[in-house]
């Protein structure tokens, strides 16, 4: 899906630019559209997450853990630790409680996904140093 412009998503809509508070968690822009809430009576935070080309997050843990469903497009999951691994339309990343790792769009391709939040009695996602250019660069 190299280069497809998913401003349309065909499945949610895109949404909002990603909140400013969130731009230093960040490289590139991405944008948010909440399925459901924080605090909803379901205790699970689902979100449609579009990346543009490019654009990744921080490397960043969730105490309760995530999982991720991807959509659109092509990019990138990434454990501390280990290689990155491709991702693409229909997988689904399993994210342990407390891992360290980042996701986000490959170099030439839009990405989209679901971020379900699990667990989230046990803590919000605790923010860390940004991927760096060099590491990101070497993926294709």
């Amino acid at each position: 899906m190299s280069n497809k412009d998913l401003s349309n998503s065909t499945i949610f809509e895109k949404g909002e630019k990603m909140p400013d508070i969130y731009d230093k968690y960040f490289t590139g822009q991405a944008w948010l559209n909440m399925l459901v809430m924080p605090g909803e009576s379901h205790n699970c935070p689902i979100g449609n997450v579009t990346f543009e080309p490019g654009c990744r997050n921080n490397w960043h843990k969730h105490p309760g853990g995530q999982i991720l469903l991807v959509t659109e497009g092509r990019g990138w999951y990434q454990e501390e630790g280990k290689e990155a691994r491709e991702l693409h339309e229909g997988d689904v990343v399993k994210i342990p409680k407390n891992v360290k790792h980042w996701h986000g769009a490959a170099k030439d391709s839009w990405f989209v996904h679901l971020s379900v939040e699990t667990n989230v009695a046990e803590g919000p996602a605790v923010w860390l140093e940004p991927v760096s250019d060099e590491d990101y660069n070497k993926l294709k």
